[in-house]
């Protein structure tokens, strides 16, 4: 591992105990990846400071610094952590800056919408990267690892949200940790569709980095999104290929009898804050059906301000920011069968909490919610409905 003067400093404790633990660190991981550098970040997106179980644990035991340590510089000695030379809110990167973000969802988000670089990092090198200002350069950090892979020829219309998370189930499971093309009959996603695409390609696979020609900004074209590796044969999905994704997604439910629905995650946009809104207008749910709506805290203000939170709690549901049940792992108590429009969630629930799944479009679930039954079935290809 090549080290800057500055970084030689770091990791000899001229900037304290600490920040020579980050480095060390991050030296160990660098080296671990067989990367020969590391790259300045100025944008860290990290979980250090949500408590759970375990962290909330190590905390009341020794200290928010001493836990700090253990679980984010995987170092044992007892010293006061510095303020961060980088914050950690995930600020929204330019494109090609470099980052040092972890979350899957985010991170498929920033490197392929947004353009930024990450690889998939998790609480320790996001907390060295937060002390340093420092992440191995390597993986996505570098240009030959972000072009394209596979080709997937899009033969059915994907032109919504739940269209979009099947399509981003499939190519998740094509793909596994490669990079995605997607052409064909698709109409110009909005930045909830991206989301969900990215969320379902990340969840069923591996996916960090996807392009969608003349949508996403390093894929202007398709000869571009392969760069100077030749374009492969494209992999068709089409009719069939989107009933087994829907199959698959609705694998896990047996019963009809639903008693919780869970909207958003990742999580719900302005325009599905007010759709939700809308659709639960002057409605109540079912006694014993519970409705949660997953949002940013941010959003979470302006679905407050807007009147659409009022609207969602009388009919007896709850909007809630910044966490979801698969990352709890607490959904409401008794719950047995869910409902859900993210096809992230359908998948992880099952696996993480036992649960049986539906996964449809946000009105099948607020219709769901209201009669506690699920009615959901897979409509005909270009059905918007």
């Amino acid at each position: 591992m090549r080290l800057t003067d500055e970084e030689k400093g770091m990791l000899d404790g001229i900037e304290g105990p600490a920040v020579a633990a980050a480095m060390d660190l991050l030296v160990r991981y660098g080296e671990a990846l067989g990367c020969g550098h590391l790259c300045d970040v100025r944008n860290v997106a990290g979980t250090m400071t949500q408590l759970s179980p375990v962290r909330a644990r190590l905390v009341a035991e020794v200290g928010w610094d001493r836990a700090f340590a253990v679980i984010n510089l995987d170092c044992d000695d007892d010293f006061e952590i510095p303020p961060m030379r980088v914050a950690t809110c995930g600020t929204i990167p330019v494109r090609g800056e470099h980052c040092a973000w972890m979350e899957s969802s985010a991170v498929i988000y920033a490197n392929s919408v947004l353009g930024a670089r990450t690889n998939c990092e998790g609480a320790a090198s996001t907390g060295a990267a937060s002390l340093t200002g420092k992440v191995p350069c390597w993986g996505n950090h570098l240009d030959g690892n972000r072009y394209g892979t596979h080709l997937i020829d899009v033969a059915v219309r994907v032109d919504d949200f739940a269209e979009w998370g099947m399509l981003g189930y499939f190519a998740g499971r094509l793909a596994g940790e490669e990079r995605p093309v997607i052409t064909g009959d698709i109409g110009r996603p909005d930045l909830p569709g991206l989301k969900h695409f990215g969320a379902a390609a990340a969840t069923s696979g591996g996916v960090e980095l996807y392009h969608i020609p003349g949508i996403t900004p390093e894929a202007p074209t398709e000869a571009a999104a392969f760069g100077p590796a030749p374009v492969p044969e494209a992999i068709r999905y089409g009719a069939d290929q989107r009933r087994a994704v829907y199959q698959d997604l609705n694998s896990q439910g047996t019963s009809t009898d639903v008693d919780f629905v869970l909207l958003g995650r990742a999580h719900a946009s302005v325009d599905q804050i007010r759709q939700a809104a809308r659709a639960l207008d002057g409605r109540r749910l079912s006694p014993g059906t519970e409705l949660w709506l997953m949002v940013p805290r941010a959003l979470k203000v302006i679905a407050d301000r807007s009147g659409c939170t009022d609207i969602i709690e009388r009919a007896g549901g709850k909007v809630l920011a910044d966490s979801c049940p698969a990352m709890s792992r607490v959904p409401p108590l008794g719950t047995r069968v869910f409902a859900t429009d993210s096809a992230r969630q359908a998948h992880y629930l099952p696996a993480i909490l036992g649960l049986e799944a539906w996964f449809g479009t946000l009105d099948e679930c607020v219709d769901a919610a209201v009669t506690g039954r699920w009615r959901g079935h897979l409509r005909p290809p270009g059905d918007l409905r």
